[in-house]
């Protein structure tokens, strides 16, 4: 018996390797494209926090009122980067855009100052903006007006709406591909190990015996295919980046390393769940059914 169990396990090496090797490579393409997904949401939250509204202020409105406002634009939940623009800076920014001097006219610069500020990301909303600027409206002793691109806010909206509903619909689908593609992997790998499984169940070893090593070996396996596909997924990122250095303003090391744990949990719990199944499988079947 420990001959025959011997050469069940050289047999059963070359199916490790590919199960290693297959569920790598499943993981790999679910690692890219949780990045991706990553890339793409940060790039989105980036679009969104570059959102300004203006609040323009009134010429009767003193330091001390704008200097009350500023504070309380600053400590607002929905707040991200604050900027208050003067008279001089609004006409320098004017004239940065390629307009003609007013002065050429006017004895008096026209141009109003303004509080800028930017929104956190999950504040750029169509009704969230529209009740910010009825807010700030309110103050009618400092705020003249405030403005905001509301056209490229209704459509960034529901143009965000609909790409996270298909990249959602995608995961799901990837998600459930990769699962299935694991689990007939490792089953490949277990057929070469069916008749010493039968042979250890025939001569009275129990299934939680026959199970156990299986088992660790599911484990390892699973943990060293989601190595292998984070490290070729970790030197893809640096690649990309060193040519696209752009796309390292996108990454978000939290967010990947919670990717990598992901990788990690999936190969080894698909890896364990169908190691164990198909043991359970072949400790059911008759022994004529195995050939």
């Amino acid at each position: 018996m420990a001959q025959f169990g011997k050469a069940s396990a050289k047999r059963s090496k070359p199916s490790y390797f590919m199960a290693i090797l297959g569920v790598t490579i499943v993981l790999f393409f679910v690692g890219v494209f949780g990045w991706l997904l990553l890339n793409t949401s940060r790039y989105t939250e980036k679009l969104k926090e570059d959102i300004k509204l203006q609040v323009y202020l009134r010429r009767s409105a003193t330091q001390a009122d704008v200097d009350t406002l500023m504070q309380y634009i600053k400590s607002r939940p929905y707040t991200n980067i604050v900027e208050y623009i003067d008279k001089e800076a609004a006409k320098k920014q004017w004239m940065a855009k390629g307009e003609t001097d007013f002065q050429e006219l006017l004895d008096e610069n026209p141009l109003p100052a303004s509080i800028d500020f930017n929104l956190k990301s999950m504040y750029v909303e169509k009704d969230t903006i529209a009740a910010i600027k009825a807010d700030l409206e309110q103050r009618q002793l400092v705020v003249e007006s405030v403005k905001y691109p509301a056209f490229v806010v209704e459509k960034m909206g529901s143009s965000v709406r609909a790409g996270l509903i298909v990249f959602a619909s995608l995961a799901a689908l990837f998600c459930i591909l990769s699962i299935v593609l694991i689990d007939n992997t490792i089953r490949l790998a277990m057929y070469s190990n069916r008749f010493l499984i039968k042979t250890m169940q025939m001569v009275g070893a129990t299934r939680g015996f026959i199970a156990k090593p299986l088992n660790m070996r599911a484990v390892l396996n699973g943990l060293i295919a989601a190595l292998v596909a984070i490290f070729v997924i970790y030197g893809l990122m640096m690649l990309s980046e060193y040519f696209l250095p752009d796309l390292s303003d996108l990454r978000d090391n939290s967010k990947v390393i919670t990717l990598f744990v992901f990788l990690i949990v999936l190969g080894i719990s698909i890896s364990l769940f169908s190691t164990y199944r198909s043991v359970v499988k072949y400790l059911k079947m008759k022994l004529d059914e195995l050939y």
